[in-house]
Order: C-alpha cells, then sequence, then structure tokens
C-alpha cells in the first residue's frame, strides 16, 4: 500500500515520511492534541497528549 515513488529516497537515507501522519491520526482518533514545533537546537518538537478516564474506586 505505501512505497517510494522517488528513486532518490532509499531507507538508508530516510524514511517515507509517514510517522508524524500516523501519530497524529492515532492520537486524534482518541481525543488527544499533538503539537509540532520547530527546536531551538535544529529539528523538530513533538508532544503528544490524551485525556485520561476518571475511575471510581
Amino acid at each position: 500500500r505505501l512505497y517510494r515513488a522517488d528513486s532518490s529516497r532509499q531507507r538508508v537515507s530516510g524514511g517515507a515520511g509517514l510517522g508524524l501522519a500516523i501519530v497524529r491520526s492515532l492520537v486524534l482518533a482518541h481525543g488527544g492534541q499533538v503539537h509540532a514545533d520547530a527546536s531551538p537546537l535544529g529539528g523538530l518538537k513533538v508532544a503528544f497528549s490524551w485525556p485520561v478516564a476518571k475511575v471510581s474506586l
């Protein structure tokens, strides 16, 4: 179902770029949130959260 259309993108040089899209879909499906910001040191900082169900004891 998923493939690398660009022959210059190989496994050793990088992925298909689907990781964050998959994380976002899963987190949103469970009522959570995803935040991505540029890191001051370079790169990307990603944080996610989702609600926790209250359990009465």
